[in-house]
């Protein structure tokens, strides 16, 4: 008896984001939301949803320079629930205008990002005795590929979008590898019986490859603007 195969999933137009818009303060304030929807894994260093597990939306959500709030999760949580977003989700924040992200894609991986450049530098900076005053900024990627990954393909994953966006930054004329607040979404099918599961996402893998020219288009256009 032959194994049944699974149907191909669809390789394109996985990241549809919708423009929200909210008023803070006197303030008039931006947001990107994915609803990505069920049969997502995700990798993310944001500080809304986290680590690894199934998620089904992402927020991207743009806050005053000045933010003060202490409860950053509950604020993201909050205006995910406001824009109708169940279950689940990652929430990154950014003090950028989220409407002026930038995507692309490569065979099949798609990646958003949104960029603000005021504070950046390079990761190992020497010990610094006076802080420097508070500058916004902030690089958020939100990718994704319609493949399953396994855990240590999707910690692989973020190490190769961390590596593309160093690239592009340096080739737009930005010396540094970042800023103090980057963070990362990165989204893979859950695996559905009798589906290969990729092993490996460094930049020279198949997915990983594809990762990595993705995210490098995505923020070189992102920091160019």
């Amino acid at each position: 008896m032959t194994a049944a195969v699974p149907p191909p999933r669809p390789a394109t137009g996985l990241i549809s984001v919708r423009h929200l818009t909210r008023v803070e303060d006197g303030e008039r304030l931006n947001a990107l939301l994915w609803r990505a929807g069920a049969g997502w894994r995700m990798v993310s260093s944001a500080v809304l949803g986290g680590g690894i597990a199934e998620r089904a939306w992402v927020l991207n959500a743009q806050v005053s320079h000045g933010y003060r709030r202490t409860d950053p999760g509950e604020h993201l949580a909050e205006l995910a629930r406001t824009a109708g977003a169940r279950g689940p989700g990652v929430g990154l924040m950014t003090a950028a205008d989220v409407t002026r992200y930038a995507a692309a894609h490569d065979t099949g991986v798609e990646a958003v990002v949104t960029a603000g450049l005021g504070v950046r530098g390079w990761a190992a900076a020497p010990a610094e005795s006076v802080p420097r005053p508070v500058v916004p900024g902030t690089i958020n990627i939100v990718a994704a590929l319609p493949v399953a990954l396994g855990d240590a393909a999707l910690v692989n994953a973020v190490g190769t979008v961390t590596e593309a966006k160093v690239q592009a930054l340096l080739e737009t004329g930005h010396d540094c590898s970042g800023t103090p607040t980057d963070a990362v979404c990165i989204a893979a099918r859950v695996p559905r019986p009798g589906e290969e599961v990729q092993a490996f996402a460094g930049p020279r893998s198949l997915w990983g490859a594809r990762l990595a020219r993705a995210v490098h288009a995505a923020v070189r256009a992102a920091a160019a603007a």
